[in-house]
């Protein structure tokens, strides 16, 4: 299962690099070392500003 997983990210980024005219390099580094840690900020931000309204509405609710 993992190396089925592994083929395939693998053939992903591989095809993607061609599709844009660059290398497996380019597109690896695109993908882990800006794209992954902007997505893993914006979910932390998502997770505090979620946390932070779910915390208002318990607030509301107790003081009803």
């Amino acid at each position: 299962m993992i190396k089925e997983v592994y083929i395939y990210g693998t053939d992903f980024i591989i095809n993607l690099a061609n599709i844009l005219n660059l290398s497996y390099y380019e597109i690896n580094t695109l993908i882990f070392c800006f794209l992954y840690p902007l997505i893993i900020i914006g979910l932390i931000l998502i997770f505090i500003i979620q946390k932070k309204r779910w915390n208002r509405l318990i607030g509301e609710l107790e003081n009803i």
